[in-house]
């Protein structure tokens, strides 16, 4: 799990972020795809027989990795890439996201039993009764935590933006008026 919030919601956005002036102009009008896209990732590869083959192979679980950091990384792309009035689709992008985010967190955090006991029997008995739902529990309340903390601060720093661009083009209007 802190794989998963460290790639998507740490490196993709930092790396669009930094790139966002080399990013293609035209990126931003792909954001409905982009954001559908890791929605679908995120719950699909969680769905508990998905992420048990996922922990299985190898395979499957770089595939998971890189298909969850390349969905973020255009996610977070087309986010950086908007600018005007086209921002507003960011702060919506964030706000579902967000939200679908935290719900699959609180699935983890509130679900009275492990959802991943296939999962927790390769793992050994180590991994039997109440440890199995308190790693669940916790690997829940990380998204919890780190999910919307990411997503709220990128959409700070978006509208902290698209006020300072309102602003000057109020104050190059008033100066066009004198």
């Amino acid at each position: 799990m802190l794989q998963h919030i460290v790639l998507m919601n740490l490196i993709a956005p930092a790396i669009a972020y930094c790139l966002r002036d080399m990013l293609p102009k035209e990126l931003w009008r792909s954001w409905p795809y982009a954001t559908a896209v890791q929605i679908a990732l995120i719950w699909g590869w969680h769905a508990p027989s998905v992420l048990e083959s996922a922990f299985t192979s190898m395979f499957l679980m770089g595939l998971m990795h890189a298909s969850l950091f390349a969905a973020a990384l255009w996610f977070w792309g087309t986010l950086a890439s908007m600018a005007g009035n086209a921002r507003w689709r960011a702060l919506f992008a964030l706000l579902v996201t967000g939200k679908l985010f935290c719900l699959l967190g609180a699935l983890l955090v509130f679900a009275p039993r492990s959802l991943f006991d296939g999962f927790y029997d390769l793992c050994g008995p180590a991994w039997q009764g109440a440890a199995r739902a308190e790693d669940q529990h916790f690997a829940g309340l990380m998204m919890l935590i780190a999910c919307p903390l990411s997503y709220v601060a990128a959409g700070v720093l978006i509208s902290e933006r698209w006020f300072r661009e309102l602003e000057m083009l109020d104050r190059r209007d008033d100066r066009s008026i004198i």
